[in-house]
């Protein structure tokens, strides 16, 4: 079994730096997601915010993506290009991707935001951000994937929400996206899983839906939607492995 790589302590240092540069960043996009605002404005608003973090967008040096941010309405999933066509209504569930390159490391966060959603909109959003805590409760030093996997599909399948199964979180560092990979659902057997050590840096995502979980490509070649039309959602948080538990780098 692949062991999950680990950093050493300027890597480390590092990689909080960023973390906390794009945690701010985060927090200034989901104030500007509003009724009337359009997805190219929270685009440059990122791109204001990181050149003066002094860091680099991690997206748009991923082949063929030009964008800093990944916006997606509704039933998008992932993956979406911000477009100036793409406006923010009342009842909307807005969700904002978005990483940054630091000094050589990648950090990766996500949020979803309702607009004046009623009460069942913003239950389903709710437990999206429990999944993700119960989730980091797990990553812990001896921990293993399968635990993260197990927190999600649990919290899901008790409020009857489906995980979007071909979509994973994963370890984060050099590159965007590195081994493992973290299902949000139990995929094989706890002792088969790769144990998580001391140091090691994981994106965890708790990407769901209403729907069947079911996905399809916009025109675009990038945009993933439910491919029943049901809502979905996303919560992610780059977290870092300590000898104490697990230190949230990006909230």
């Amino acid at each position: 079994m692949e062991k999950i790589p680990v950093k050493n302590k300027e890597e480390i240092k590092v990689i909080i730096e960023g973390g906390k540069r794009l945690s701010e960043i985060k927090k200034r996009l989901e104030e500007n997601v509003k009724e009337g605002v359009n997805a190219w404005e929270i685009e440059e608003l990122a791109n204001v915010l990181i050149k003066k973090s002094g860091s680099e967008p991690s997206f748009t040096r991923v082949s063929g993506y030009h964008w800093a941010t990944c916006i997606n309405v509704n039933e998008g999933i992932v993956h979406g290009i911000p477009r100036k066509d793409i406006i923010f209504h009342k009842g909307d569930v807005v969700s904002v991707d978005v990483g940054l390159y630091h000094k050589g490391f990648n950090t990766d966060t996500s949020f979803s935001k309702g607009l004046e959603v009623d009460v069942d909109m913003q239950t389903f959003l709710d437990v999206g951000k429990l999944a993700l805590d119960n989730a980091i409760e797990k990553a812990v030093p001896g921990g293993r994937i399968f635990d993260i996997s197990k927190a999600i599909e649990d919290t899901l399948k008790d409020a009857k929400l489906n995980p979007v199964r071909v979509l994973v979180g994963h370890g984060v560092g050099k590159n965007l996206h590195e081994y493992p990979e973290i299902p949000q659902f139990v995929a094989v057997e706890r002792e088969k899983s790769p144990e998580i050590p001391v140091n090691s840096v994981l994106a965890i995502e708790v990407i769901y839906t209403k729907g069947s979980g079911g996905i399809k490509y916009g025109k675009d070649g990038w945009t993933i939607i439910t491919s029943d039309g049901k809502i979905s959602a996303l919560y992610e948080d780059t977290v870092i492995i300590t000898i104490d538990g697990c230190l949230i780098a990006t909230r």
